[in-house]
């Protein structure tokens, strides 16, 4: 199904989502395709898991250590900008995430926009998980909203709006999805 379109295409992912969805012991298929050597497949696998996960986090939990692995790794402008927000929502061990906030730094260097500005969301959420990482997070989102990209600004502005709301029972910020809805 991944296998269909050519390479940045969403060839059949909404199909995969929703049969992922409906049968989540299947999610394994799809994750064993973020490795596969045609750039189309894994694109498509990786976009299909950001959707998902997005409705159900815990569909990628049991490959945790892969995808934290892989987000160092990955090389693929669509495959990273998806790690960029799937690993982030992961439950991870504050270990974890400082080494996805170390990958996810790298990541602000990329000449992707898109790739910089998911990488961004993504070090924002971490600091649900490791308040540690706000200040720094803080910093570097009020650098990127005055002087990043057209889309690392408007991103920056919403996330720190997110951040630096005063109630921590607030929800913090909108998550973006790549199909143009907020989450």
């Amino acid at each position: 199904m991944l296998a269909t379109g050519r390479p940045l295409s969403v060839g059949r992912t909404c199909e995969v989502v929703a049969l992922i969805l409906a049968r989540p012991k299947r999610a394994s298929q799809m994750i064993e395709c973020l490795w596969d050597e045609d750039p189309g497949v894994a694109n498509r696998a990786a976009d299909a898991l950001e959707r998902a996960s997005c409705q159900r986090p815990d569909l990628a939990a049991p490959w945790t250590d892969s995808l934290v692995g892989l987000l160092a790794e990955a090389e693929q402008n669509k495959l990273r900008w998806n790690l960029a927000l799937i690993v982030p929502r992961l439950k991870l061990t504050v270990p974890e995430c400082r080494r996805v906030a170390a990958a996810l730094r790298t990541y602000l260097d990329d000449r992707s926009s898109i790739v910089k500005t998911c990488a961004m969301q993504g070090l924002a959420e971490l600091t649900r998980q490791d308040p540690s990482l706000l200040p720094e997070v803080l910093d570097m989102l009020r650098i990127l909203a005055r002087s990043g990209t057209p889309a690392q600004r408007a991103r920056g502005r919403i996330l720190l709006r997110g951040l630096e709301a005063p109630h921590p029972d607030v929800a913090r910020f909108r998550q973006p999805t790549l199909n143009g809805a907020r989450g």
